[in-house]
């Protein structure tokens, strides 16, 4: 059961978060609006596409992004002067432990960090979808639709080399498909354009295919071919932003498709920016606690001079813990660090000064 203390301290948490996102993304609509306005009137972006097509899509996007940080500045904020008014001390002075204090606090974690891995896992990628596609039409394309020197294991024993592949005309150029039995090539077909159908459909033109039998070689040429070939334009068509459009069951998927096609990037983006991304969503939910506690704990103690190092010191840790994470996930990607530890080695780094503090608040 919750008790009236309780929910005055959740309705504290939960209200100062909310009214902080809702500045910060205030803001950046304006600055958004004042940095895009030439580009919507110059393209004739119509109003109601701007509304609900981008804004509507912008700001989930951005409170979910913004929104570690501003658990830690909530925290931080109205725990300070819980303290400056010494209402915590009052608490604490009627027998109330910190270890009991820190409930309520846990629960408003709680509800950000699962509505933050809703929304980040399920809703904000449709959304990212129809946000981007109205900033590649309206703003910049920055879609990929061109790629040269594919290549990638399409099959056990089946490796597939293009030299180039164009997505507006669905055309390959100067296809290889190379079969194997263990290390030895069985088959080689060489083809000079392939026109993608659909659903794994290919249609390969100008083609010679070479099997290798023993010391024999037998050899078919043809000018066109309808075949089946396990690979789709987005197994190496990709950009960054392609991430940000998958729900956390489609990247899983994703990502178990390109392992089992060896591939380590997919266009200009590395198999590892997915995995980043995946782990992060998860990564997320326990950083929400870790902020929490760090924040508590660090203002809970009345100090001299008001709020005002508190809050300098809160947003110096959640900018070591933003750096952090940036430096360990370029380390993932260089291949210096697994894509899982990379993503998990801040919030261990930053549970163990969470545990320090908590140890060192007041009782």
């Amino acid at each position: 059961m919750l008790s009236i203390l309780d929910r005055y301290i959740i309705k504290k948490f939960l209200g100062t978060y909310i009214f902080s996102i809702m500045l910060i993304i205030s803001i950046a609509v304006v600055f958004d609006i004042n940095e895009k306005l030439d580009k919507f009137l110059n393209n004739k972006a119509p109003l109601q596409a701007i509304i609900f097509e981008y804004y509507l899509n912008f700001i989930p996007y951005y409170t979910n992004l913004f929104s570690a940080l501003f658990v830690f500045i909530a925290v931080i904020f109205f725990t300070s002067k819980l303290a400056d008014n010494s209402e915590i001390i009052a608490m604490l002075s009627n027998g109330m432990s910190f270890k009991r204090l820190m409930k309520p606090y846990m629960i408003s974690a709680g509800i950000i960090a699962l509505f933050s891995f809703g929304l980040n896992s399920f809703i904000i990628p449709p959304a990212n979808t129809t946000r981007i596609q109205f900033e590649n039409k309206y703003v910049k394309d920055k879609s990929v639709v061109r790629i040269s020197s594919v290549q990638m294991q399409v099959e056990e024993d089946v490796i597939l080399y293009m030299d180039s592949y164009d997505n507006t005309t669905r055309l390959g150029k100067n296809l290889s498909l190379d079969k194997f039995e263990g290390k030895e090539l069985v088959s080689r077909l060489i083809a000079s354009r392939v026109e993608y159908d659909s659903a794994y459909q290919w249609t390969i033109k100008d083609y010679m295919i070479r099997e290798f039998k023993g010391m024999r070689e037998v050899i078919t040429t043809g000018t066109e071919l309808d075949t089946t070939i396990n690979v789709i334009p987005s197994d190496f068509l990709a950009s960054v932003k392609d991430i940000e459009q998958m729900t956390s069951p489609q990247l899983y998927k994703y990502i178990e498709r390109q392992k089992s096609k060896g591939q380590a990037n997919i266009g200009n983006v590395s198999l590892t920016q997915y995995e980043i991304e995946f782990h992060k969503r998860f990564a997320s939910v326990l950083s929400a606690f870790i902020l929490t506690l760090i924040g508590a704990s660090l203002s809970a103690r009345k100090v001299k001079g008001g709020m005002g190092l508190n809050i300098g010191i809160g947003l110096g840790l959640s900018v070591s813990y933003i750096l952090f994470q940036t430096v360990s996930s370029s380390f993932a990607v260089s291949g210096a660090m697994a894509p899982w530890v990379a993503v998990w080695i801040p919030n261990v780094v930053f549970a163990f000064i969470a545990g320090f503090l908590y140890t060192k608040a007041p009782n």
